[in-house]
């Protein structure tokens, strides 16, 4: 019987150990197909859309970007099958793979292509610098900037009120900088704000590039404890479930949700051992060491707003 039991725990290692190979497709003899830019492609423009077929099997795609010299501009993975990159003149090269958590297929041959400085924006890009797209602050002060577009003598800005039909709250022409200050003049409620810009000059302009941003000043509501309960006994060395409630906060905007757990020797908390955060409402952990503790949680959203601490709770490891 003990042979029987090797041998089947043995095969259900082996099992367990391939199981990931044998759920991913095998894509290695396999090749993506380049969609733009083709071979010897000639683009107007100051950024590239790059875009491939996508292949049964992958769950990403690497594509590369290198110049004559063979110096790496860009590496990068994505879940897509295009990405959009800005580029300098000058002349590239650029090849692209399917991969998944098994295998990788091979790459495409290397596909040239140039960029050239022109003066016509039409199918030029704004590239926008920061904050990053579905940006949550609770700041009414922000700083929002962009890249300079050489071929651009100026600038159009638009700042709209998304939560309220899209109404525009903010409107500048002919600016010559990269950037604007957002006050709290402009920004004077909470809400889903969309900023957009676009270059001009006296025979062309571009596109309007937009980003989201989010203004959400209201603060999460207080977590309640659940588990441990207060004054309880727990068991040394065995996991222990922390589990807390919080109710959605009220305002406008309601931001993505984290939570972090603190656990101390003392009910004044000077003498914290072990923090956490999660975006759940409980987590477990363990004690190696027979004492009193004490456990509270806070709210923390992505605006930076914090709630009211939880009032703490007593538990005994024994």
């Amino acid at each position: 019987m003990k042979t029987i039991s090797k041998i089947t725990f043995l095969l259900l290692l082996i099992v367990t150990t391939a199981c990931e190979d044998i759920l991913e497709k095998d894509i290695t003899n396999s090749a993506v197909q380049i969609n733009y830019p083709l071979a010897n492609t000639n683009i107007y423009s100051n950024a590239v859309n790059f875009q491939w077929s996508k292949l049964d099997g992958a769950t990403k795609y690497r594509i590369q970007v290198i110049t004559p010299s063979t110096a790496v501009v860009i590496d990068s993975t994505v879940t897509t099958n295009n990405l959009n990159i800005p580029l300098t003149e000058g002349s590239y090269q650029w090849r692209v793979r399917a991969e998944n958590n098994a295998y990788t297929s091979t790459y495409t041959n290397n596909t040239a292509f140039t960029i050239s400085q022109t003066s016509d924006l039409t199918a030029q890009q704004i590239i926008l610098s920061s904050p990053t797209d579905n940006y949550y602050t609770n700041n009414t002060n922000t700083i929002v900037s962009w890249q300079n577009l050489n071929a651009a003598t100026a600038y159009n800005f638009e700042l709209v009120n998304v939560t309220n039909n899209n109404a525009i709250v903010n409107q500048q022409s002919n600016l010559t900088a990269t950037s604007i200050t957002l006050n709290s003049s402009i920004l004077a409620t909470d809400a889903q704000y969309q900023w957009k810009v676009k270059g001009l000059n006296n025979i062309s302009q571009t596109a309007f590039a937009s980003r989201n941003i989010y203004l959400d000043r209201v603060t999460p509501n207080q977590p309640t404890n659940s588990l441990p309960t207060n004054n309880s006994t727990q068991t040394i060395n065995q996991l222990i479930t922390f589990s807390w409630s919080s109710t959605p906060d009220s305002g406008t905007i309601q931001s993505p949700i984290t939570y972090q757990i603190e656990i101390a020797n003392d009910s004044n908390f000077t003498s914290i051992i072990q923090t956490a955060t999660t975006s759940n409402t409980s987590l477990q952990r363990s004690f190696s060491a027979t004492s009193d503790y004490y456990w509270r949680v806070k709210a923390i959203d992505q605006a930076g707003n914090n709630s009211i601490t939880s009032s703490a709770f007593k538990f005994t490891i024994n």
